[in-house]
């Protein structure tokens, strides 16, 4: 049991630790998350910085939220089989 507390302490500060990146319009809006699904920052390009087009950056943020939000998860979940598979379990 020691074991899997460990591995499962490593790969928790190993998640903090990681960035994943989520883009919209070529980069001009940028979602910055951490392996814990946690916004780090927000990038948004001065040409978007317009009342007009105020829908549409919200619209764009929410998508690159998602994106690196998904690629988090996605990575989370890649570690918890690889230590599932070292412990012998199947996932």
């Amino acid at each position: 049991m020691w074991r899997v507390q460990s591995q499962a302490k490593r790969i928790q500060k190993e998640l903090r630790e990681m960035e994943f990146v989520g883009e919209e319009l070529g980069g001009k809006v940028k979602v910055v998350v951490n392996g814990e699904q946690k916004v780090q920052r927000i990038e948004i390009a001065d040409e978007l910085m317009n009342m007009s087009e105020k829908e549409n950056l919200e619209r764009f943020l929410k998508q690159a939220m998602t994106s690196a939000i998904s690629r988090s998860q996605q990575s989370a979940s890649e570690k918890m089989k690889s230590v599932a598979k070292d412990l012998g379990i199947g996932l």
